[in-house]
């Protein structure tokens, strides 16, 4: 074996750097239509593997395109937004197709967590499949998850049911259902309908356990524990901001 002996002994040697195997980190695969889950609050909350896929995709389709500029802006990344929300989606649905098709890497967002949960993304999935186009999710922040696992009731067995319709009937004929469920019952509601909620509760499920997760991930933080009537009075006493996450106590 020979010894390279015109080395400087003065000067440290040199370590030897021994290369990530590409396979850690695969690039990302043209055609696919990346599932982003962003930061609900605490932009930490962001993984390093979002912010490759958005750093490497070609186009970003975003619910909004300001918000998430601002996202965008803090980790320094620079991409195309197009915009992608409820009321454009079947007019966008078929542009972000035909870029998958021409072999484009488009990952969609959210204003917060996980494209799809009470957010749009399920309709240009379903589309993207039935094209025949490639959809990975790059899992992350999710408000549901996030209230669910701190709430103190079970996990073993849940229904998560989005976010109530406004019409009093059909509220009331979707919790009535849900409330033979066995498993946690986990719904979102605006800070401007919560009262109401817990006025229907208070009749539906009187007795039953009730969490309201709010402005998770962020400085003011709470989760709130009681009875539908006692959390009634609170909200009553109380100015409660930011939207909630509700986590009601299954059947017993």
């Amino acid at each position: 074996m020979k010894t390279n002996m015109s080395r400087d002994p003065s000067k440290p040697a040199e370590v030897a750097k021994i290369p990530e195997p590409a396979s850690l980190f695969p690039p990302l695969t043209p055609g696919t239509l990346y599932l982003v889950s962003t930061p609900i609050g605490n932009l930490e909350d962001i993984t390093l593997r979002a912010l490759r896929t958005l750093r490497e995709c070609d186009v970003i389709a975003a619910e909004d395109t300001r918000h998430t500029g601002r996202l965008l802006n803090h980790y320094e990344i620079s991409k195309p937004l197009m915009s992608y929300f409820r009321f454009n989606e079947a007019r966008r649905g078929a542009e972000i197709i035909d870029r998958l098709k021409r072999g484009q890497k488009v990952a969609l967002v959210t204003d917060a967590g996980s494209p799809g949960i009470s957010d749009p993304g399920q309709r240009i999935v379903r589309a993207a499949l039935d094209e025949g186009q490639r959809v990975e999710a790059v899992p992350g922040p999710c408000a549901l998850v996030a209230a669910l696992t701190a709430s103190g009731l079970p996990t073993d067995e849940f229904h998560f049911i989005g976010f109530l319709p406004h019409k009093p009937g059909q509220r009331r004929r979707i919790l009535e259902r849900f409330k033979q469920a066995d498993g946690t019952l986990v719904l979102y509601e605006s800070p401007y309908r919560i009262e109401k909620l817990l006025g229907e509760l208070s009749e539906i499920c009187p007795d039953r356990k009730v969490v309201l997760a709010r402005e998770l991930t962020k400085r003011f933080e709470e989760f709130l524990r009681g009875s539908p009537v006692e959390l009634l009075e609170l909200t009553q006493s109380r100015v409660l901001r930011g939207e909630f996450v509700v986590l009601i106590e299954g059947q017993a």
